[in-house]
């Protein structure tokens, strides 16, 4: 079992950001966590959850570091024993918000992984993202979290953004590798919708080559990519257990739980959710919906995808996958050497 906990709470919009955040609802911080706890107790008992069961939780946002360690604190007491022992927990946070004091009080709480939403090493780059930090604040705060005591460090680093050049994203991966981390994500910037981006589609401008260039002096640096996006000499046992289809709890404004063929959405507006955190919405998920996400999932990481997945007519198209080395056959399951053509490999299963 997964928790996930949505803080919706930022101090500046990026401009490509389409998560559910908002720059001006401080205010309703202390009762937004209320909320939370109300929500809580009432999944750990929808999802029937016994003491030590929860293997991970996820604080994400938003930027989960503009809120204070004492307004976490009764989510956790309620939280420890339904977390196991061995539980990682990780809370992103962004380098300006993401004090000493802040670092020290989620420690204390028991969050021993932190994600760093850094971007960029590059000044320009940081203003043209609409990024709250300067690059030396990002090497403060993970020379910070080291030192409070944090093992399991990450950073995330975003490419294929206009004016990217080979020079610039090697300064920014030799810079992460500088870090006390052993987790890099990379992601190229996507246009979304509602997003400042949105009526700037050139802002983003992926480059195959450059993206393969990318991901090969990731894994030359001993990082090893176990997801598209995902990399490390450390995986994420929250982000692996997504693509291991575990059942998951979402908690807060925005966020998704998933037990066994249903999916929960509570409300994304953060002001009906702190009236009524209950109110969640319910979508019911088919065999074959889910059979597909496993699929997908499955081909754009480490997980791989069971053979008995598939029908009669995929396991023919596996079987020429196989042939051409596209893809590769291991006690009894089917992995992408090549994350970046997983979306065509489940197309080509699937149709």
């Amino acid at each position: 079992m997964l928790l996930y906990i949505h803080i919706p709470f930022c101090d500046s919009k990026c401009s490509y950001c389409a998560f559910n955040s908002y720059v001006d609802k401080f205010h309703l911080k202390k009762s937004y966590m209320q909320a939370l706890l109300v929500q809580l107790h009432f999944e750990l008992q929808h999802f029937n959850v016994t003491k030590g069961s929860i293997e991970t939780l996820f604080i994400g946002g938003g930027t989960p570091s503009t809120v204070s360690p004492e307004l976490y604190e009764p989510l956790f007491q309620l939280l420890r024993p339904y977390l196991r022992e061995s539980a990682e927990i990780t809370s992103e946070a962004n380098p300006n918000s993401a004090t000493k004091e802040w670092l020290q009080g989620m420690y204390d709480l028991g969050v021993n992984r932190i994600s760093f939403g850094v971007q960029s090493f590059n000044e320009k780059k940081l203003k043209l993202l609409n990024r709250a930090h300067t690059p030396q604040m990002a090497k403060e705060a993970l020379s910070h979290a080291a030192k409070v005591g944090y093992k399991n460090l990450s950073l995330d680093l975003i490419y294929a953004t206009l004016g990217d050049t080979k020079e610039l994203l090697h300064n920014d991966i030799q810079e992460a590798f500088s870090l006390p981390i052993n987790h890099l994500s990379a992601y190229a910037l996507t246009i979304e919708e509602g997003t400042a981006f949105e009526k700037k589609p050139q802002m983003a401008k992926e480059q195959l080559e450059l993206t393969e260039w990318i991901f090969q002096t990731i894994q030359k640096k001993g990082f090893e990519q176990y997801e598209i996006s995902n990399f490390g000499s450390y995986r994420s046992q929250h982000n692996l257990g997504y693509w291991e289809y575990k059942d998951y709890i979402g908690l807060g404004a925005g966020a998704v739980g998933k037990l066994h063929n249903k999916r929960f959405y509570p409300n994304p507006d953060i002001e009906s959710y702190i009236t009524k955190p209950l109110k969640i919405r319910i979508e019911e998920l088919s065999e074959e919906d889910m059979r597909i996400e496993k699929i997908f999932l499955g081909f754009r990481s480490a997980v791989g995808v069971e053979k008995n997945l598939l029908n009669d007519e995929e396991k023919i198209k596996a079987a020429i996958l196989e042939d051409e080395k596209k893809v590769i056959f291991k006690e009894g399951k089917f992995y992408n050497p090549n994350y970046l053509l997983a979306d065509e490999l489940a197309l080509f299963l699937s149709t």
